[in-house]
């Protein structure tokens, strides 16, 4: 695939030991996650994700979740700094929802998109400028690993094993190396980690 813009394609997720992106009551089970996403680690996690991206790539259910969630922090003068400069991020920066269902875009500064994530990825990598953020939305981050199409991941690994719910990582996925180049541990024994995709 050329890429004439050498944007990167990122992604962030929280993930357990054993590899759970969600607890075993299904895809808004994120109880054992709560502690860990207020950390100071977590946070500064969080404020280094989208400092070099410009488009946000997110999956219906994050869509509608974040923009129940985030504006609100974005005007909260209350918040933390790192949550707040997120939230402002999000608000403002190009948002591309990968949908089946929606038929208008949920929020300002958005479009719907219904293409699978590979193709999506190839024609934002094909203009514009700046990283493209996949924002914890696991279906997306599972399909464009499965299609060798990420540049970057930021893991936040928990100290827990849930032995179930939905895992990252799943049998069949091409083989790949990739490099620590950032790591960061927390109080509660959580680890925020960057790896750079090795081709």
């Amino acid at each position: 695939m050329t890429n004439s813009t050498g944007r990167r394609v990122t992604a962030n997720l929280a993930l357990t030991l054993d590899g759970r992106y969600n607890g075993p009551g299904g895809a808004t089970d994120f109880r054992t996650f709560m502690p860990y996403v207020t950390t100071e680690v977590a946070r500064n996690h969080l404020a280094r994700i989208w400092e070099n991206a410009t488009t946000a790539l997110l999956g219906r259910i994050n869509a509608e979740g974040f923009l129940g969630y985030w504006p609100s922090v974005a005007t909260d003068e209350n918040a933390d700094p790192r949550d707040r400069g997120y939230a402002k991020w999000l608000v403002d920066t190009e948002k591309v929802v990968l949908s089946t269902t929606l038929t208008e875009a949920p929020w300002e500064r958005s479009r719907v998109v219904n293409a699978p994530a590979p193709d999506v990825v190839a024609e934002l990598k094909a203009t514009g400028e700046g990283d493209i953020l996949v924002n914890s939305s696991a279906s997306v981050i599972k399909a464009l690993l499965s299609a060798d199409l990420l540049d970057r991941l930021y893991l936040l690994v928990l100290p827990e094993i849930l032995g179930g719910g939905q895992r990252l990582f799943d049998d069949g996925l091409p083989s790949s190396k990739w490099k620590l180049t950032h790591q960061e541990i927390g109080d509660l024994g959580e680890i925020a980690m960057v790896y750079d995709r090795v081709r």
